[in-house]
Formats: structure tokens, sequence, C-alpha cells
């Protein structure tokens, strides 16, 4: 039986002459995408893609080229900087999003209750709610009634110092231009002969009001366009970028939120082969699958059928017809397969067969549509709308006509059929093209809009109560409560707990956290994070590896370790997020040769493209090469936005085009327009160009993960001058800045990263230059942070890196011209390092350190402790408390430690040295009773601040800063820019250490075991270059994947006089005597780390325990115990210290006695009973009912507890006893 005898056979209905799609999979062609064809606006002079001229690229010179890659770097982060996409994110959102979200909302129809008792006279009152224009006010607080009367004004700007002293939210005051309608609805007769109609509904206005209204208050990012910084002559902090929200006085950030790409077909084979048009709206969504069907005996090969679920599961071939196909050729048409494949054939065979018995004769007539309203009218949630408005408004909504919907429909099962024989990959989840970043604009969309459904419910039935008889309806602002709004949001910044993406009442953690602020670069890093969410963080698959399309985007080495590895990445230098392209593209894609989508089914689309922007098929092109050339020139010339993406997919005949939000895009050199930089430089006419000017005129563009695939990459300008050597030639059509622009910011500042082992560069990255303590802030005076830690002396390493260079200068006019670029991202000194081995104490990681060094004060630190403490302000709550309730600030004698430095006020005096045990801040009842705060063990230092202020929410607080100047000690741990941790083993005289002929002497003694098994040949070569440096060389580079080779540095040491490789000769500092050995020693960067002995030193005699095991506290702030585990223990047996092990784990723990009967076994209570004589109380057991034969024996407390609870549980415990 042939494959048209099947078709026969089944009852298919003959359409139009079979034709034949046979698609062959042919390689991929790069040079074709490139193709210019000649057309009206192209001009000789415009950029060509194809125009690779190697020569004309060597006229230009490497040093020319490396130089301006140097200034279009520096160019980059002048104009976006290092958080820019969360505040363009953030800014996009105040622009379009809240009024978006408002306008979701849609027309509010509140009906009456219908209560009978509640009538009254006339018909019943309806209300309708309408949203309009959304304006936004910049951060302002109220200042109280008393200052509006005395002339003042009643609102005082807001600005982010204040809320961070305050404890207050930055946050920007959201009116709401509103406009209610109420009205009363009465049937009323009409003609028919005129209207068509014998009665309609007629509405009676009885009141209607416009007016702007408070909804809620919004958290304002810093350095966004509501914020007062914007516009700000002198920042308040350098290093502050901004891209944060203050609430409640503590500085928040988003991470970004890794998800599934939405804008995009969805094709998958796992848990089956499905293709899935998804959309944020629930009902939008279409999902076609390949089920298991019965097996029939004449059709030979697969047991597969097509069926779609759109509201409602049905087969696929009945939603065709119902969308207007009149006969099953005309289905294989739209879907343009090649019905020459037996399995394809068989899956559309098996498909028609399911619909033939699901509703017979479902060809004739409208039986297709009237069956797809069946099903949908019996679905779990029915819609209120006919089966014609649903495909309209549901069934993907944005094609108009029925059978483009159903050509749409076609090209879903070709995609599915095509991954089901292999002819066209399933869409990988980790791939970034498949991905979207949801930033602030995306997130606080979905969090506004819940917060708003729930403001909306609330205002409804509160509304309904004044529809009801007489009564009056009162100003909108009665009903709709902004608090809910303003709350919502901020215990969702609080908590941290967020909207589900698509589960409407679940919710998520990891969006939010507190920003970090150890040093700079920890800030900058923490926003610019990413989040993967996965339901379980244990084995997800491939989510953890890197992908080939992480290459540029994120960094592949910057990722923390543990349970979130792989799942939190770092975006890289360069990678930028794109934001909603709200130009219009259509216009400009049918200049460029796209042709209209039909609005029929009988056209033939075969051999045409299909040209997709954001997911949505808006027509087809002829050529796709010449389309997508045409539309790149556009986009180089500045006629379309840069962002937008361009992707020609040729072997499956598509063009998509991009223009959504979240979309990961990085610079690339045009290599084609190289050539016009000198012309540029000649327009300019000798002034500065910025990054702009170089996307404008097509020398630079952004590339995204997605269009990457269609570009050949130089890794640098080395490889475009040596293009023509390589065999074949390669024609290079982009190019990268620089190949260390593929790190993170955290890794592309390490010196010969490349150099080392990736777990070493992790560390560095993730922990160590996080952890370093340098320069946290420059406006100290107005912040109130818990712990701070600032370094007396930072220096900046002697090397560079080209990412060092291009972040930037402070725009500052204060600041000296020649100021290094952004000093704050290196946190640390340099400091003479040898490599030896001293009298033992630098075994295993430890370092042993100059003396005198730190006494001249390398490494000296500050450390800033903060406490505060809150009462409650009697005016501003409005309720009176009672009298012994009320708690203030005072001195008062406490019995929980000593007042001796509090002023009457209960605050210390400013130069106050707090130590262990003292009040810091004296606070008490009117009762008596003491509520003062103390300093906890260890904890002490100079007073350096007292602050009083109050917040929004009626507390009075105060703030208590204490300061403490800390030198490096026996057990603080330091490390290297190398994963090159330790701590410091021993302080060493000066005069004890080896020194050189010219008299230096080391500061640091490392071992020379910590190099081999840790492969950091890094750290050795920075040494190298750093002695080279600072003996006046000129190679001061040290930039990850283009260093300088090891003969170029050990030659710049030779040529100053000094050994090729570092080594010195060096004299026994206690003898005199020459060492026979050669010493390395030369300058290295080390960073002391916030990891110090001093605040992790516990120490106790006896302290307080736990009330129910009778064991020591855990906790060091509470004073409790040392943990003694399991590896402790088995320390002791192996030395065979059986009585101390007994002593540490018995008597100085929880010792107790518990008394055994000896004829039953079983415990035996102390108890009070009667005997003759009167009342006796002793051991007595409840078995035996007797007092023979009772043992005491001595057991741990918990012992004698777990016997205890499992009795309760009616599990009795038997004890043998002996006599010892």
């Amino acid at each position: 039986m042939t494959i048209s005898d099947i078709v026969e056979e089944v009852g298919c209905s003959s359409g139009k002459e079979k034709t034949s799609n046979v698609s062959t999979i042919t390689d991929f062609d790069v040079d074709s995408l490139f193709v210019v064809d000649d057309d009206d606006d192209w001009d000789e002079d415009e950029d060509s893609d194809d125009n690779f001229d190697v020569a004309s690229i060597k006229e230009l010179g490497g040093g020319f080229l490396r130089n301006f890659c140097k200034k279009a770097s520096s160019g980059f982060f002048e104009k976006y900087g290092v958080v820019n996409h969360q505040i363009s994110s953030y800014n996009d959102f105040i622009k379009n999003g809240i009024q978006r979200v408002f306008d979701s909302v849609g027309e509010i129809h509140v009906e009456p209750s219908y209560d009978p008792s509640k009538k009254g006279e006339g018909y019943w009152k309806h209300a309708s709610v309408k949203f309009g224009k959304v304006t936004l006010d910049r951060p302002k607080f109220w200042a109280g009634e008393k200052f509006a009367v005395d002339g003042d004004k009643e609102y005082l700007d807001l600005w982010p110092r204040h809320a961070r002293l305050q404890n207050m939210t930055y946050s920007a005051r959201m009116m709401v231009e509103t406009r209610v309608q109420v009205y009363t609805e009465k049937l009323v007769r009409s003609d028919k002969f005129k209207t068509g109609v014998e009665q309609f509904v007629d509405k009676e206005c009885v009141m209607e009001d416009k007016r702007d209204v408070l909804t809620g208050r919004i958290p304002v990012m810093v350095n966004s366009e509501l914020c007062w910084m914007s516009g700000a002559d002198q920042p308040d902090c350098e290093f502050d970028h901004g891209g944060y929200f203050i609430v409640k006085g503590a500085e928040k950030i988003f991470i970004a939120q890794e998800q599934i790409c939405l804008k995009r077909l969805w094709v998958s084979n796992n848990p089956t082969w499905m293709a899935a048009y998804r959309s944020g709206e629930k009902r939008k969504r279409v999902y076609l699958k390949l089920v298991e069907t019965l097996k029939l005996e004449h059709i030979k090969g697969e047991e597969k059928a097509l069926t779609v679920y759109f509201l409602a599961e049905m087969p696929i071939w009945i939603l065709f017809f119902a969308l207007g196909v009149s006969s099953d050729r005309e289905v294989v048409d739209l879907i343009d397969v090649d019905i020459e494949d037996n399995n394809i054939v068989s899956i559309l065979v098996a498909s028609i067969h399911d619909a033939n018995e699901k509703c017979e004769d479902f060809r004739k007539g409208k039986k297709a549509l009237v069956h797809v309203d069946r099903l949908i009218k019996n679905c779990k949630f029915p819609p209120q709308e006919s089966v014609g408005d649903c495909i309209k408004e549901y069934l993907f909504p944005n094609l108009s006509g029925l059978k483009q919907k159903a050509r749409f429909l076609g090209y879903m099962v070709k995609c599915l059929l095509h991954s089901y024989i292999g002819r066209r990959k399933v869409d990988n989840r980790d791939d970034f093209r498949n991905k979207r970043l949801d930033l602030a604009g995306e997130l606080l969309e979905r969090e506004l809009r819940a917060h708003i459904k729930h403001a909306e419910r609330r205002m409804v039935r509160a509304m309904q109560r004044d529809l009801c008889g007489d009564r009056e309806v009162q100003p909108i602002e009665q009903y709709l409560d902004a608090s809910i709004i303003t709350n919502g949001l901020s215990r969702a910044f609080s908590t941290g707990h967020w909207c589900h993406p698509y589960k409407r009442m679940e919710r998520v953690s990891g969006v939010v956290a507190t920003l970090r602020r150890t040093n700079p670069l920890q800030m900058t890093a923490d926003l610019r994070k990413t989040r993967q969410q996965v339901t379980y963080t244990g084995k997800v698959g491939d989510a953890r590896y890197p992908h080939p399309s992480h290459w540029g985007k994120v960094c592949f080495l910057s990722t923390p370790d543990g349970e979130n590895c792989g799942l939190v990445k770092n975006l890289a230098s360069m990678g930028l997020i794109s934001t909603t392209v709200l130009k219009p593209l259509l216009e400009t894609l049918f200049r460029c040769g796209m042709q209209k989508l039909v609005n029929d089914s009988a056209t033939s689309l075969h051999r045409k493209q299909k040209v997709l922007l954001d997911g949505d098929w808006v027509g087809v092109c002829e050529d796709s090469a010449s389309f997508v050339s045409k539309l790149r020139r556009k986009r180089r010339r500045n006629e379309v936005p840069h962002q937008v993406e361009v992707k020609r997919d040729e072997q499956q005949g598509e063009v998509r085009i991009f223009s959504d939000a979240g979309r990961i895009m990085r610079p690339l050199l045009v290599v084609s327009n190289l050539k016009k930089i000198k012309a540029l430089k000649d327009v300019m006419k000798g002034e500065e160009y910025g990054f702009q000017t170089l996307l404008d005129n097509g020398i630079i563009e952004l590339i995204g993960s997605e269009e990457e695939e269609d570009c050949r990459i130089a890794w640098g300008v080395e490889y475009l001058l040596k293009a023509d050597k390589e065999n074949p030639p390669a024609k290079y059509t982009h190019c990268e800045l620089d190949m260390s622009f593929l790190l993170g910011l955290s890794c592309g500042l390490i010196p010969f990263a490349n150099h080392d082992h990736a777990r070493r560069v992790l560390y560095q990255s993730e922990k160590h230059s996080q952890q370093a303590i340098g320069f946290s802030t420059m406006n100290p005076n107005i912040r109130v942070d818990t712990n701070t830690h600032q370094l007396y002396y930072p220096q900046r390493p002697l090397f560079g890196t080209m990412l060092s260079d291009s972040l930037g200068k402070p725009k500052s006019a204060l600041h000296q011209k020649g100021m290094l670029p952004r000093p704050e991202y290196y946190n640390g000194q340099c400091a003479i390092v040898a490599v030896n081995v001293h009298l033992g104490y630098n075994q295993e990681d430890s370092l042993v350190m100059n003396r005198a060094s730190l006494e001249r004060g390398m490494f000296r630190s500050e450390h800033v402790r903060t406490y505060k403490a809150d009462v409650d302000n009697k005016e501003s709550i409005g309720k009176k408390l009672k009298v012994e309730d009320s708690v203030n600030f005072g001195k008062t004698q406490s019995k929980i430690g000593r007042v001796d430095c509090l002023d009457d006020d209960g605050f210390p005096f400013i130069g106050a040295n707090l130590q262990s045990g003292d009040v810091i801040i004296g606070k008490y009842a009117e009762s008596g009773a003491d509520h003062s705060i103390k300093l906890k063990h260890t904890e002490r230092g100079m007073v350096q601040k007292v602050l009083l202020s109050a917040n929004d929410e009626g507390k009075n607080f105060a703030v208590v800063s204490l300061r403490q100047v800390r030198s490096p000690c026996l057990g603080d741990k330091f490390s290297s820019m190398h994963g090159q941790k330790g701590v410091l083993g021993y302080l060493e005289c000066q005069e004890n250490f080896p020194f050189t002929i010219q008299g230096i002497v080391p500061d640091i003694v490392i071992n020379p075991h910590a190099f081999p098994s840790r492969q950091t040949p890094g750290q050795l070569l920075e040494a190298a270059l750093g002695k080279g440096i600072a003996l006046g060389g000129g190679r001061k580079y040290a930039t990850p994947f283009s260093t300088l080779s090891v003969d170029a540095i050990v030659e710049q040491l030779h040529r100053r006089g000094f050994s090729r490789w570092g080594n010195e000769r060096v004299y026994n500092g206690r003898t005199g005597e020459m060492v026979r050995s050669l010493i390395f020693m030369c300058p290295t960067f080390y960073q002391r780390l916030t990891h110090m002995a001093e605040d992790k030193v516990k120490y106790r005699n006896t302290g307080p325990v736990h009330p129910l095991t009778r064991q020591p506290v855990a906790d060091r702030k509470r004073f409790g115990g040392i943990k003694f585990g399991e590896m402790e223990r088995d320390c002791l047996i192996a030395h065979g210290a059986a009585s101390n092990l007994h002593e540490r784990l018995f008597t100085l723990s929880d010792s107790s006695e518990m008394h055994i009967c000896g004829k039953c076994e079983r415990m035996a209570n102390v108890i009070q009973r009667c005997v003759h004589g009167g009342k006796v109380r002793g051991p007595f057991c409840r078995f035996c009912e007797s007092v023979e034969d009772i043992v005491k024996v001595d057991v741990p407390y918990g012992a004698k507890l777990l016997c205890q609870e499992l009795f309760s549980m009616g599990i009795s415990l038997k004890f043998d006893t002996e006599l010892c």
C-alpha cells in the first residue's frame, strides 16, 4: 500500500495539486549573510558587510587600532557606566511601565450588592472607575502642619542622604488621574423597525468626578531620572554609581532574574514533544503536542498524532477547519512540510483519524467551529466571550485575520515536525538567546500589578456599600487605599519575597538583596549579578555549566562556590542589557523589502522567508540576505535603534528580529567600517568623539547572542592584521575591543589571570576582592552603616590592565587632573614580598610580617561599628501610652552594665572609651525597668558619632558609632590578587629579617610551597613585572589574555641591572652572613581581608546554658561555649586522652545524676511520698513500687532528657548498671 493510497483511504478531501517542499540541510554559509545588493538608497561610501580588506587595516596600523580600542572602551564606560542596566530599566518603568500597568486594569465596573432590604427608592446604582495618566513627583516628605503655619514649605525635598540617616524610604508620590461615574440602568423600549431591538439598556449618569488621586508611593532608584542626585552638581560619593533603593534606611538592590523568553516559539522534547506559544496571559497560550494514539492496522510507522491546547485540548485538524480552512490539501500546504517523508505523513494521517473520531464530518459547514465552542464551554474555567471572540482575542492576538492565524498554526506544526524528524534542533533552555533578564522595570511592574489588584478588590467592596439605598458616594480617596501599594512594595523590598513571574499565588526569594559596601568593587559586583531560579538547587542538569552563548555576556569565572555555583552569575565587563525599543519598526521593514503577510490560505509562500518581529509573524521576504543586509545598514546609520537584533536563520527560512527588553548585548568593532575612523577624526576637527558617535557612524555596533551566530569575530586587532596568513584566509566581520572584556569586572582587574588556575581566579573575584578592606565611601560622616572597615593608606598596584584604564575617571572638578582612573576598585597595598621559609612560622599558608612595617602603618585600618535603639514618639503616634509603659532615653543606674561614660541624656560623649560590658545607650521605662543596650562580649571602641533622629513611622531612634583602630595581629587574614590566602602567623622584628645589598627588607615572607600545588604562576609574573616597573621600566600592562611574555618581563629586569628571574642575594639578619641560596623578592599587591582574629576570638570559663538541655549556648555574642564536635573527639581518642575527653564532653558540659532501679532496670524518679509517720522525699521506682536496690548514676543531662522524651511517647528504656 502506497502513501497516496493511505491518504485516499482515510477520506482526505482533495484540494490543490500536491506541492512538495523538500528542505535539505545545507552547510551554513556566513559570507552569504553579508552580500549587499544595489538598491536606490545605497551609497558607495556606506558600509558594506563583505568588504574585508586586510591591506586597508594594515594601513591604519596595529598601534593606532589598539589605541582606538582603548579610547572606545573608555567612551563605553563613560556613556553607560557599570550599573546602567539597572538605571535604564527603572527609567523605562517610570516613563512607560507604570502607565502600562494602570492601562491594563481597564475600566472597573462596580455592581451593587442587590440586597432588597437596602435598595431604597429608584433604580439600582452602578459605578465605573477608569484610571488615566500617571504622574510621579520627586521624593518629598511631609514636614507637618507646624512648618506650614510658620510659613515654611509643607513638603520638603527628600534626598538619599536624608533617607539613610532617618531610616526612611526614598520614595515618590504616585498621582493617577481617576474618572468615577455613578449611573443607573433601566430598560427602555425602542422602535424595532428602526433599531432592530425591542428594548435596550439606557444609562443615566447620577454623578461624575475626575481628579488626580494619590494611589501610593513608589520607591525611587538612586541616580535615576526621579532622583534628586541625577541633576546634582556634586555627588555625595564619587564611588557611588546609584542603581539601588533605600527602604527604611537600608540599601536594597535587584538581582537580575533569568527567565525563559516568551517572545519566541518554544520547541521541546521533554517530557513530550511540544511546540508552545507562551504568552504572559494564560488564556493566550497555545500548546501543540505529539501524543500517543491507538495503533491503526493500515497505517505503517508512527503511532503519534497532533493535538493542540487552546483553552481546551482538541485535535489540530479541527482547529484548522474552525479557522476557515476548506480542505486537507490546504492544511498540508499551510504546514509546508516534506510529504515524501513517511514519518511526517504517518503523523498527519493519524491526526486526521483522531479528528474524525472526535468529530464526524467536521469538514462540513461550521461543525468544526461548533465542536471547538463545545470544548471551550466545557473547560474548567470557560470564558464569557463567544467562540469567535475567543479566537480573535486569545489565539495569536497580534494577527488579525483567521487565515493568518491558520498560517501561524501551520508554522508551529512545521517546527514541531521538523524537530521530531531531526531537521531542527529543540530549544535549549540554557542558551542565552532563549533567555531574558528581568530587571527593575519588569520586576516592579509585576509587583505593582499585584498590589493594584488588591487595592481594586478593597475599593470595589467599600464602594458597594455606598451604592445601596440613599447613601452618597464619597470621593474616590475614601475607597482607594494608597497604603496598600505603599506598604506592599515596602514589605516586598524588606522581606525579599517577590511575585512569581507566572504563578499568581506564589512568591519567589532571591530577587532583592541588601547592598554590601565592604569596598566599592563589592558594591558594583552586587549590582551586576544575575540569578537563575530553579526549583531544586541540587542537580539541575546543565544549568550550572558554562554555555557557548555566555561568551562575552556573562563572566565564565565569577560565580559563587557552593549550592549557587553556576546559578548566580556576573555580567561581563561590557555586557549591556537592552530596554524595550519604542520606535515602530514595521515601516522600516517594508522599506527594506518585506512583504505583507496575506490573509488567505490559497497563496503559496513556498521558498519565501518568514520575518518574525519579537516572535510575531509580520511578513515574508524573497531574498533574506538582501533584506537583512539593508536592515543592518540602516541600524549602522542610526535609522533603526541600535539595540534592535537581526538574525538570519537560513536553514529554517526565517529572519528573526528582536526589540524587546532583557537581551544581553555587547559592543563589537565592525571590520568593514574601520576605514571610517580617520574620516571621523577629520569631521570632528580635533574634538573628542564619544561612544554614541561611533555607534551612529557604524564603526561599533551592539550584537546580541542570536545575531552573534552570524558573525565571524576576531579575538583582537592582532588577528585582523594576520588574517591573510591563515589557511584559508579568514574573512572577519567583527572584532573584539579587547579579550579581557570577556571577563567580569572583578576578574578583568586581576593581573595575569590567564596564567592562574581557574579556581584561584574564582576565589579572588568572588571572595577576596569583595572582602578586601579599602575605602568604602567618601561620605562616611553622613552615613550610619552597621559595620565598616577603612584602610588608612590604600594604594594602587604598580601594573595596569585594559579594564582598569577604561573604567573612567572621577568627574568632580575637585580632583587633580592627573588622577588615575577608578582607584577604588583596588583595595590593598604594595608590599615587598619574599618567597622563603622563615623559621617555620610560614608553613601551611601562614605569613610572616615585618613588625616595623606594621608600626609604620602598613595594613592599618579603622573599624566602625554602629549601635541603634528606638523609642516611640508620643506626638506622632497620636495615642496616649500608660505612664509605666513609656520608654525614654536617659541615664539610670543599670544592673546589666557600667554607665560611667553616659551623659544625662543616656548617650556617651564623643571620644568616650567604652569597653566590653559598658552601657552604650541608656534607655529605661517609667516603671523602672531597664532597657539599656550594652556592649557584647569582646566589643570595644571610642565613640565617634552620636545621632538622634526620627523616622516616618513614629519612632525616635538613636545611633552611636564606635571607632577602633586595628593593626594586623596574629590570625588576621590576607590575600594576594591570585587567590593565595593566608593568615598572619608571626611578627618578626626588622633587624632579624634577611636584607639585600641595597638594604631592602621584605614586608611579607611567603612559603614557596604555596605555588606548585595552587598553580598560580601569575603572582610570580606580577611580582617580576612590578619590580621592573618600580625600577623605571615602561612595560606596565598585565591585561589578561594579552599579557607580556616572560621573555619581555625578564628582559626589562635585566636591563635595569637585576637578575632576570627576580632573585636577590640576601644576608642573614641575625648573623650577618650571606645566605647561600638566592631569594625571589619583588613588590606584590596584597589585600587585608575583613576576617580578623579580634572578631572571631571566643573564650569563656562559665556562662549561660540552654534552659532545656542545660548545655552551653552556641552563639559567640551570647557568651556561648566553644563547639567540640566529632572530629575533635576523634583527635582525643587517637591521642588516648580518655580522661580529657570525659571532662570535655561530660564534666564541663551537662553533667547530671539519675537514679536506676536494679530490679526492673528502668529510671526511678525522685518524688515525695507518704510513709508511716509522715512524708519522705527520695528516689522511688513506680514500676516495682519499692525503694530497694536503687543506684545513682552520672549521665549527661541530654541523655536524661532523651529518656524522658521517649517515655512521653510510650517508649521505655532499660539501663544496665555496673559498679565502677
